[in-house]
């Protein structure tokens, strides 16, 4: 796996990879091999992150399953291969919620199709290909020069191609929509929606009329991990956000994301992400003074 990613945690002894989230990491990067020269040694792993496979002369795109578990070693890359890797953030406050949530966001639903084996498999048209190849460049120069405004144009790069997987999805996620669980799509919709507010296992297990118990029993077995681990990082999306984009201070972020304990805040920060929020803005706008 690419050093943007790394792993989280294990189910059942398969690493579960997350999208790194320090503020070195480019929001979007671009994994490239020549033909034959897939790597077959990844084994079995599972991703908390959208990640894509583009094979370049068949045109087909391998969409991985966010949450599955996937095989890179039964991707036969018999031409030249495009990895793409992003963090869902990328795509603005509705691509910070956790991945089960995604099913509500028109870019990101593809990445929760549930396929058997977690590769979803569409064909690029062959009139759209070149300019797969070209916005796939397009990105890649992007991240590795670091010019001003990389990001945005990256970003805008990256959602020339989702869009064209949600057409080219739009028959087979439609099946999907329909037997959505509804119980999984309550409990973010919850955290989604009161995330900003002080919310507890207890209080989301009460507004879907189950025992805090079983909730959790069914939302590890669903996404292996807990309702108050999906608060939790949904929280420090939220607080990444606001000290990107704004100069609030530290204690009022923590209030908004739920936390009016600062000092607990902070900590919680520290723990999740190897630096306090203090040191992460700094490091996130150390870039951008250094283009001036």
């Amino acid at each position: 796996m690419p050093q943007v990613s790394r792993p989280v945690r294990y189910r059942a002894g398969v690493p579960v990879h997350g999208y790194r989230t320090d503020p070195a990491t480019p929001p979007v990067s671009v994994w490239r091999f020549a033909a034959h020269h897939l790597p077959r040694d990844i084994g079995p792993h599972i991703h908390d992150f959208p990640a894509l496979l583009y094979l370049h002369r068949s045109g087909e795109v391998c969409v991985v399953g966010t949450g599955q578990v996937v095989d890179g070693a039964t991707v036969a890359a018999v031409d030249e291969a495009f990895v793409v890797f992003f963090d869902p953030a990328a795509l603005g406050d509705d691509g910070r919620a956790p991945w089960p949530a995604w099913r509500t966001h028109p870019l990101l639903f593809p990445f929760v199709h549930g396929t058997a084996g977690g590769m979803l498999r569409l064909r690029v048209p062959v009139d759209r290909r070149g300019l797969w190849q070209d916005t796939i460049t397009a990105i890649d120069q992007e991240m590795t020069q670091r010019q001003v405004g990389y990001r945005q144009a990256a970003q805008a790069h990256l959602t020339v191609l989702l869009i064209d997987i949600a057409r080219m999805a739009v028959d087979v996620v439609a099946d999907l929509r329909r037997s959505d669980e509804p119980l999984l799509a309550a409990v973010f919709d919850i955290i989604e929606r009161r995330y900003g507010r002080p919310l507890s296992l207890r209080d989301v297990a009460r507004a879907v009329s189950m025992t805090p118990g079983h909730l959790t029993t069914l939302v590890r077995r669903r996404t292996g991990r807990t309702v108050q681990d999906w608060i939790i990082e949904r929280r420090m999306a939220g607080a990444r956000a606001l000290l990107a984009d704004t100069d609030l201070p530290i204690a009022e972020i923590a209030r908004r994301v739920g936390m009016p304990d600062p000092g607990y805040f902070t900590r919680l920060f520290g723990r999740t992400h190897g630096m306090a929020p203090r040191e992460w803005r700094s490091r996130l706008q150390r870039p951008a003074r250094a283009s001036r």
